[in-house]
């Protein structure tokens, strides 16, 4: 009888591998929600009804345009909670509209459709960005106006607490862009475009405390304007996208959480004289190659990245097949890249390749909505 009971309980475990790995290894497709501009702001003239979804095709690449899932006004980023039940995203108001910008929370429907579960002030205009630490259970939300990111907790059923308020230096100056949480979920930084500063801080996810770091800022130029930022894959630099100068600023990352300046590059291509600003980075999942975008030069800078140094040394530049790449993404497998021209209407599609981490155009550019922001939902 016991022998019996063991065949069986491991007949059971080995079929639900098996479905799974086949699952995985016939997966045909990922989906993505993506965030727009729905008003003409002055500064981008909105045409899409709210958040949408596409599909990507994994083998291909190919993208189909999917529906409006959530309509709301200017849901300009989006981010998936670490689970991938829910989704958070920004509304992106400004002091004319309204008395603060606001940020949502979904639940994520097997057909990918959004339901919505609550809605809370952002407390400041114009929220930008949101972070999700690696337990999952806390989001930061920045607001380019105000001087205030916004800590709030995520309950299990995906409903958004508020759990603490950070007010930062020159409020009328500050723009504070995004939040980044190092890969060991200890430290954070907040890219402060309009002080020119990386403010760090401490997460303690156990208690739900978030404080200053010891080294209470790292200074880049005078003017850069600090925007996004994003880790070498052993957690030991981190490289700041400057939107006001078109530079990459490279950190190391201190055991403490401090920051050390250890270069600055430009994001340009050569030469380039007319007006441009810095938007997204990213470094590749798997491989030592890192990319940022330009909007007015209309590209995407490769770079390589020394693992021993940190440093960046420039291998190409691609353009986007559009205008103004505010955003752009990788497939969680590392094999594509997608950038949301903005102001073109349109997301490019290109094959990495994993050699020389160049991009190769897939020939096909996907008409859609003042496209903003490109999120992975797997």
């Amino acid at each position: 009888m016991k022998i019996f009971k063991s065949s069986y309980i491991f007949a059971v475990a080995f079929a639900i591998y098996s479905q799974t790995t086949y699952s995985q290894e016939n997966k045909i497709s990922n989906w993505m929600y993506v965030g727009s501009y729905t008003e003409d702001e002055g500064f981008v003239d909105g045409k899409a009804e709210g958040i949408y979804t596409l599909q990507q095709n994994i083998q291909n690449g190919k993208l189909t345009l999917g529906s409006t899932v959530a309509k709301l006004k200017n849901p300009s980023f989006v981010r998936a909670s670490t689970d991938g039940k829910y989704l958070l995203s920004v509304s992106e108001l400004n002091d004319k509209e309204a008395e603060s910008g606001f940020v949502l929370s979904y639940k994520i429907n097997k057909d990918h459709s959004l339901t919505k579960i609550n809605q809370l002030s952002t407390h400041g205009f114009a929220p930008c960005h949101i972070e999700i630490d690696k337990t999952g259970k806390f989001a930061f939300v920045s607001n380019y106006m105000g001087g205030v990111v916004m800590m709030y907790e995520i309950e299990e059923n995906g409903n958004l607490i508020e759990k603490q308020k950070i007010e930062l230096e020159n409020p009328k100056e500050s723009h504070a862009h995004s939040v980044n949480i190092t890969a060991n979920n200890k430290h954070a930084y907040i890219a402060d475009l309009g002080n020119d500063k990386i403010w760090i801080y401490d997460l303690d996810a156990q208690k739900g405390t978030f404080s200053k770091n010891a080294q209470e800022f790292a200074e880049v130029a005078n003017g850069a304007g600090p925007r996004h930022l994003s880790f070498s894959r052993d957690g030991k630099f981190a490289y700041v996208m400057n939107e006001l100068n078109s530079s990459i600023s490279t950190f190391q990352v201190l055991e403490t959480g401090g920051l050390q300046l250890l270069q600055n590059i430009s994001s340009l291509p050569s030469g380039f004289i007319n007006n441009n600003s810095g938007a997204e980075i990213h470094l590749h999942p798997t491989k030592d190659f890192l990319y940022s975008s330009n909007r007015g030069a209309n590209n995407i800078a490769v770079f390589r990245i020394n693992i021993e140094t940190g440093e960046l040394s420039l291998i190409a530049h691609t353009s986007t097949e559009g205008k103004t790449p505010r955003n752009f993404n990788i497939s969680p497998d590392g094999n594509f890249l997608y950038a949301a021209n903005q102001d073109s209407g349109s997301i490019s599609s290109f094959k990495i390749d994993l050699e020389t981490g160049m991009l190769n155009s897939l020939g096909e550019v996907l008409e859609a909505k003042t496209p903003v922001c490109l999120e992975f939902v797997e």
